[in-house]
């Protein structure tokens, strides 16, 4: 993905995925959570929504459209390891049905369906608390991607310096 594309919302080919990560962005700030999109994460797998809430708990939402992405997912699980709370993010139109199966760890992953106005929890994340040191580094990392976001927005110019990995 090059440099310009990190500052995008999840899934740029698809308006869907987009419309999904604006209402649930809405949801959240609304909430006091803050996130950013498209978040590379250290095992080399990318979060397409990451934040933390007011009490500095670390939030991955995984976006899905379709059901054949879904289903085709056996990455997801790895995003567990960087997260307080885990939610799938998922448009109005998707079955929801396969989330409550076993294979869906339904104990720990919460849902939220959106649409490109706004969100609902249909159900909560729990809570699955990190390591303190591992919350640290994840929220570090998530405020220099913040910043480096920030500055190379305002400075194209910068976007050859540093990185968010």
């Amino acid at each position: 993905m090059a440099e310009a594309d990190s500052l995008s919302l999840p899934h740029a080919a698809s308006p869907i995925a987009a419309e999904v990560a604006r209402g649930i962005s809405r949801l959240f700030a609304r909430n006091d959570i803050w996130c950013l999109p498209e978040m590379p994460l250290r095992c080399g797998r990318r979060a397409d929504l990451m934040g933390i809430d007011a009490k500095g708990h670390v939030i991955i939402v995984e976006i899905k459209v379709s059901r054949a992405d879904l289903l085709g997912d056996g990455k997801w699980t790895d995003y567990l390891d960087y997260c307080d709370r885990f939610y799938w993010g998922l448009s109005p139109a998707l079955d929801r049905a396969p989330l409550e199966t076993g294979v869906f760890l339904p104990e720990r992953c919460g849902v939220i369906v959106a649409d490109g106005y706004d969100a609902e929890i249909l159900r909560p994340a729990p809570l699955h608390q990190l390591a303190a040191a591992r919350r640290k580094v994840e929220t570090e990392r998530l405020a220099r991607a913040a910043l480096r976001r920030m500055v190379t927005l305002a400075d194209p110019h910068t976007l050859k310096w540093g990185s968010e990995e």
